[in-house]
């Protein structure tokens, strides 16, 4: 027991003065827990331990794998013996609707049977038959051994001879008994053995064990191989119930269900012939868990529809190789590769089976579209890099973004606007109906000479989906954006899909999510090759890449937000695909700026030189704190966010939605003022404004807002 000990009864000169001791005992010992809760307590250690569970799994595999070997084998023989493997076969092409199969295989069966009862009528003649033969065989036998006798007496001359090629038989058949008697012993011995390593070596083959038992690797499934047997399984475990009760009723368990597994590219694709009553959409709708069925992730297995009726494609990747990169663009590892409008296919990127996927884009429109940050101006401008490495090839184009993203076409472009603002939406327009403009006389060209030809013209625009929201409207009260028939945008392009083919006027749009307000019908609808990065729900699919490709298993929505950058579903006759499949996905090449501009430095360098008319989005260069002081006026003071109000409308362009309070107070602060609080709210004094444009005025100094 510690105590802690100080005066008891303490006197001092003031008698209130008085301190007590306090006792704190120690805590007592903790008792012991009860025998039987240590004892639980260790036999749960000994059981849950790593090497306690790796035993017993590897206990009970071998153990099972022993038992269902000789389940396997003594179906095998039964299966030999019987009609059983035929009959299981008339079910399972029963169960897929295949009546000439059935009958087939009904046919085997006759005659498997037939051959049977003639074999076992046979064996009711075999034993006289056999006594007959034995008996034959022996005498024959022994004339033979005293022929021989004779022929070896007359040579030695010896009347003895005559009975020892006889006697030397006996011996040897007793030499054998002999070796019988002394082998049986151990024979019945190792024998049982013998046959449960045989049994034991079939069930590990066939791994015949409950997967708990399995060993690490393949519990996991991680890099499984894809065999015929793990796909029906996957199919079976799907919970379509007639999918999981037909393939219990076929006797091969579902094999007759597949076609040959071939190796694709990155992964394996079969194609699986569903059993009558499921639907291919019923599969479709199961993606991701007929993925994990397989081991693999959701994005790792794409689902088609090929020509064959009830067939479905599976392409199944190896695990993890879609996450690996598929290297760079040829426009940036050859520097002699050029470009042929008409015949040429540009080198786009890679399809799911390795091999390149390249996109013709003659006399082709073109929509990308997805959401934003996915690589939608990369995968356009990796077209338009190799386009213009054709010559004869002319580009105007509209970047709605304005942040760079087209620059190198300065010099290859004729037309270049790039910026984000309501103006910048009426040059575009202007741009398309320009195009509409240059379309008609070529047409009218085309009327008087049939052979006239004309340089392609490609009308790209960037970031589509700002001129459709743009609200403008014209001086003749017609909206520049907008999906009706008065939208001087939409209309230009509508007029272009409809006739700008014939004279090779083209129109290149990339937008963001789309919607029947960002992209109309009529537009989508009028593009030829339509492509597809990530979108948000099937719906956007849908309107991205028109109702056949998804009903074919097109599926841009079931990509991967963020880790499938660059990946496209791509709607198109202009590049190559599988018989009987209406999309395709592609895996584009990025480009990077710097390669960007090496590769149109080299594509000017074909052309004679181009004079680009360029407009950018150049804001007006105005005194920021001069614009402060006019918008405060005579009022004392005024409120900050009044003070932002009327710069805003005081110059739109210069004071947008990036002047903030923070900004104002920053410029406020590089000329020794900022603003204050006046009962609890920020606001800017006229008199601190006036101050800082004296002592700016006095040290000679100037500030413009960008």
């Amino acid at each position: 027991m510690t105590e802690n000990v100080v005066p008891l009864h303490k006197h001092t000169a003031e008698p209130s003065s008085v301190t007590t001791l306090t006792v704190v005992p120690d805590a007592p010992p903790a008792r012991p827990a009860p025998l039987w809760v240590r004892s639980g307590r260790a036999v749960k250690t000994a059981v849950t331990h790593e090497r306690t569970t790796a035993t017993v799994r590897a206990v009970a595999r071998h153990g099972l794998y022993t038992f269902n070997g000789g389940r396997i084998v003594a179906r095998r023989t039964w299966d030999g013996r019987t009609g059983a493997r035929y009959e299981r076969m008339i079910r399972a092409a029963e169960a897929a609707g295949n009546l000439e199969a059935a009958e087939e295989w009904e046919e085997r069966l006759q005659r498997f049977r037939a051959a049977r009862h003639h074999r076992r009528m046979d064996l009711l003649h075999s034993p006289v038959d056999a006594a007959k033969g034995v008996a034959v065989g022996a005498g024959m036998s022994i004339g033979l051994l005293v022929a021989l006798g004779i022929v070896l007496a007359i040579s030695t001359e010896d009347v003895g001879h005559v009975i020892t090629p006889l006697t030397a038989t006996i011996d040897f058949i007793a030499l054998l008994i002999r070796i019988v008697q002394i082998v049986w012993g151990p024979a019945l011995t190792i024998g049982p053995f013998l046959a449960l390593l045989a049994l034991w070596s079939v069930g590990r083959k066939q791994q015949a064990a409950p997967p708990w038992a399995l060993p690490a690797n393949i519990r996991s499934g991680e890099g499984e191989p894809i065999t015929p047997s793990i796909v029906v399984k996957a199919l079976r475990d799907l919970g379509i119930p007639a999918l999981k009760n037909a393939i219990k009723e076929m006797g091969d368990a579902g094999a007759s269900m597949l076609g040959p597994i071939t190796i694709a590219g990155c992964g394996v694709e079969v194609d699986v012939t569903l059993p009558s009553g499921v639907a291919t959409n019923e599969v479709q709708n199961k993606r991701r868990k007929l993925a994990e069925n397989l081991t693999r992730h959701e994005h790792e297995v794409f689902i088609t529809i090929p020509t064959a009726a009830r067939t479905v494609r599976l392409w199944i990747a190896d695990s993890g190789a879609l996450d690996e990169p598929i290297g760079p663009s040829p426009l940036v590892t050859d520097e002699t590769i050029t470009a042929d409008y008409k015949k040429g296919k540009a080198p786009w990127g890679r399809n799911l089976r390795g091999d390149a996927a390249e996109l013709s884009v003659y006399q082709r429109h073109l929509l990308i579209t997805g959401r934003s940050n996915q690589g939608k101006t990369a995968a356009l401008r990796s077209l338009a890099l190799w386009l213009s490495l054709d010559r004869s090839v002319q580009f105007w184009i509209a970047d709605l973004k304005g942040v760079g993203d087209w620059s190198m076409y300065d010099g290859i472009a004729d037309v270049l606007i790039e910026g984000p603002s309501d103006e910048h939406v009426v040059q575009a327009t202007e741009m398309v109906e320009d195009a509409v403009e240059e379309m008609n006389r070529r047409i009218e060209v085309r009327r008087t000479d049939p052979a006239a030809t004309f340089p392609p013209l490609i009308v790209l625009v960037d970031e589509a989906q700002v001129a459709f929201m743009c609200p403008v409207k014209g001086d003749d009260g017609r909206p520049y954006g907008g999906a009706k028939a008065t939208s001087r945008y939409f209309m230009a392009v509508r007029k272009i899909h409809n006739q700008g083919r014939a004279v090779d006027v083209l129109m290149w749009q990339g937008t963001q999510d789309p919607t029947d307000q960002n992209l109309p019908k009529l537009v989508r609808e009028g593009a030829h090759t339509r492509a597809s990065l990530v979108l948000g729900t099937e719906a956007q699919s849908r309107m991205a890449l028109g109702d056949k490709a998804v009903d074919d298993g097109a599926a841009p929505h079931l990509l991967r937000q963020g880790l499938d950058k660059g990946t496209l579903v791509v709607a198109s006759d202009g590049i190559e695909m599988p018989a009987g499949q209406s999309s395709i996905t592609v895996r584009t090449h990025f480009i990077d700026d710097e390669p960007a501009a090496e590769i149109a430095e080299r594509a000017k360098a074909l052309r004679d030189g181009v004079t680009t008319l360029r407009v950018v989005d150049q804001a007006e260069e105005r005194d920021a704190l001069a614009d402060v002081a006019a918008v405060i006026g005579d009022a004392p003071r005024l409120r900050t966010n009044e003070v932002l109000k009327r710069l805003h409308a005081l110059a739109p362009k210069v004071y947008g939605d990036q002047w903030t309070n923070d900004r104002l107070k920053a410029l406020l602060e590089e000329h020794g003022e900022e603003p204050k609080k006046s009962h609890g709210v920020m606001v800017v004094h006229r008199d601190h404004v006036l101050r800082a444009l004296a002592h700016r005025d006095e040290n000679g100094s100037a500030s413009a807002a960008e």
